[in-house]
């Protein structure tokens, strides 16, 4: 099959190209960088041109009140630029809990992105990830100040991002899901407790102060953003910091 990876230079948008090209597939990454920008429009319509998948790894700028605006002008042209060119299947990467934390400004812009596409005239597929274990560097930069990182002890169920590309691919290549599939890392920690395990790991002697007003997720109620249930991922977090 042919795919039109937009976004597809990207910490996922990379790895999933790779493997569908490994599978035999044909997949072009798609990015601003080879002009394509879903926001203006340009490129769009010659990027899925041909496609029988678009697998659709943008991200928005910014986490803040402007998000939902870039994932409904984004989504808006290319679901129009999909179903011109004929596109039978369209994919997204969306986030375990997404539908559940109204606070988080790009958690409503996700959930939004996730409205558009289904109610589009593509059969979809949405694969829901917990936090990528990636992001815990920056999680930490947060809320640190001098020889302490201040973090809550909300539930995290980290996932990395090889085992999150290999979920997109699975999705893309398979038949529409015409829902959403969870997938999460293989355990579930407190976000301080997951701190102090990557400063520890690192020879970092900064402190782990639990402060439930820390921090993005200091506003996310209860274990919303795990989910024991999904279909799990083998990769364990000592493992990836190792």
């Amino acid at each position: 099959m042919k795919f039109a990876v937009i976004g597809g230079t990207g910490l996922i948008g990379s790895q999933v190209v790779k493997n569908l090209n490994a599978a035999g597939h044909e997949a072009v990454p798609h990015a601003l960088s080879t002009g394509v920008d879903i926001i203006s429009g340009q490129g769009l319509d010659e990027a899925v041109a041909g496609a029988d998948v678009v697998v659709n790894l943008t991200n928005s700028p910014t986490f803040d009140e402007a998000s939902p605006a870039f994932f409904k002008a984004s989504m808006d042209n290319l679901l129009a630029a999909a179903q011109k060119g004929g596109v039978g299947h369209f994919v997204i990467l969306s986030i375990v809990g997404v539908d559940q934390v109204p606070e988080l400004d790009y958690y409503r812009a996700k959930a939004l992105q996730e409205e558009i596409l289904a109610a589009g005239p593509i059969p979809y597929s949405i694969v829901r990830a917990t936090q990528f274990m990636e992001f815990m560097d920056a999680v930490l930069s947060w809320t640190a100040d001098g020889d302490t990182v201040r973090l809550p002890a909300t539930p995290i169920q980290p996932i990395a991002a090889k085992d999150v590309a290999a979920a997109v691919t699975e999705a893309a290549a398979g038949a529409p899901l015409r829902g959403i599939r969870n997938v999460a890392g293989p355990e579930v920690f407190p976000l301080n407790e997951l701190g102090r395990i990557t400063l520890a790991q690192r020879g970092d002697h900064r402190t782990v102060v639990t402060d439930p007003a820390a921090g993005m997720f200091a506003v996310v109620q209860g274990d919303v953003l795990t989910d024991t249930g999904a279909q799990l991922a083998p990769t364990r977090y000592v493992d990836w910091l190792s």
